[in-house]
């Protein structure tokens, strides 16, 4: 899988890249490169809301776009010698995700031969006013 997703990097078709990812369709993930790098989108859907009083986006949901967007962007802009494993994720929920698309990019802090170190920070309207942040850690071998 990791020479198709290298082929793929070069072509620089990442939405093939995350049509991989089964779960990415479930859920209505995409991701695609804007003027700042790549993003992940979370597109809105009626399945995907938690809490019908708001309504608001579930948590569960909030939390697997931002480790979406750690992994696609370990993948798609660091060179990786293998599938990231995620070893742990602490989500931060800092306002409910409400019913539109929501954005996420990520940042490795830090990258070593074995593990990496990613942030990520979800918005939807505005990216100075974060819905959620996440910080990872992924196993590179």
């Amino acid at each position: 899988m990791l020479e198709t997703i290298e082929a793929l990097k070069r072509s620089g078709d990442i939405t093939a890249i995350n049509a991989l990812i089964p779960y990415a369709q479930a859920i209505g993930l995409e991701a695609l490169f804007d003027e700042h790098g790549m993003v992940t989108v979370l597109r809105y859907r009626q399945s995907n809301i938690g809490n019908t009083q708001i309504p608001a986006i579930h948590g569960g949901i909030v939390g697997a776009l931002l480790e979406h967007a750690a992994i696609m962007h370990l993948l798609v802009e660091t060179e990786v010698d293998a599938i990231p494993k995620i070893i742990n994720l602490s989500v931060d929920y800092l306002r409910p995700c409400l019913t539109r698309d929501t954005f996420a990019r990520g940042e490795v802090i830090r990258q070593g031969r074995k593990v990496a170190n990613v942030r990520v920070k979800a918005w939807q309207e505005n990216s100075e006013r974060p819905v959620a942040a996440a910080h990872a850690h992924f196993l590179l071998t």
